[in-house]
């Protein structure tokens, strides 16, 4: 299912592909949420308008269900949109609950509880070539954390990943810099080396393309 369109120049976005790409750092509802939703509950969605000038491409916005049948939340749009003009708060709407990117519930209906979900925001430093997708991670170790700062949403988490030397050199024939970026965003690339991440200050890794696994260095 792709794209739907709700209302005249107003489509939904199926957040599914994304998510696909992007499994560490785009999270979508469970289906134990899902199931959960009643009404006075809230979905948010991705809305974008395809006609006339919009100030913004996409908005993420919230809808407040009055209904859910057969897969289908019915509601309002419960946001104003900052940029668009072809939908206003308290419209109505009519979603698939497999487009929903976020729920909320209302504070008399229970909402499941669930084991938290582990998420990668602690930052790292990456070679631009990784990131990029144009070299698998090599070489990475992890050392004490020297780049958090003062008022950082999220801390450094000491490792350093870099690509093959032959990637990273023509990083640097390009004048391509290394990124300081969430360690969700290098998994999206490349998880291989995710059973690694939990260790300890002082490791270091290099991959071994004849035994297809990381070897640790003394």
């Amino acid at each position: 299912m792709a794209e739907i369109e709700i209302l005249p120049g107003i489509v939904i976005e199926d957040p599914r592909p994304r998510a696909a790409t992007h499994p560490y750092t785009f999270f979508l509802p469970r289906a134990e949420e899902l199931a959960a939703l009643k009404p006075g509950d809230g979905i948010k969605a991705i809305f974008s308008q395809t006609e006339g000038n919009p100030d913004y491409s996409a908005e993420r916005m919230w809808v407040l269900i009055e209904g859910v049948e057969n897969g289908v939340v019915t509601g309002t749009l419960d946001n104003e949109p900052a940029g668009m003009d072809r939908i206003r708060e308290g419209d109505p709407v009519r979603i698939p609950l497999s487009h929903a990117i976020s729920t909320i519930f209302h504070k008399n209906n229970v909402q499941p509880r669930l084991p938290p979900r582990r998420e990668y925001w602690d930052r790292c430093f990456v070679d631009d070539c990784v990131l990029q997708g144009r070299s698998h991670v090599d070489y990475l170790y992890r050392e004490e954390p020297d780049m958090t700062r003062e008022g950082d949403e999220f801390p450094d988490s000491g490792w350093r990943i870099r690509g093959t030397e032959e990637a990273v050199e023509e990083d640097r024939a390009s004048e391509a810099k290394p990124h300081y970026v969430a360690l969700g965003a290098v998994l999206n690339a490349d998880d291989r080396w995710l059973h690694l991440i939990d260790r300890e200050e002082g490791c270091a890794f290099q991959w071994d393309d004849e035994k297809c696994r990381f070897v640790e260095l003394a």
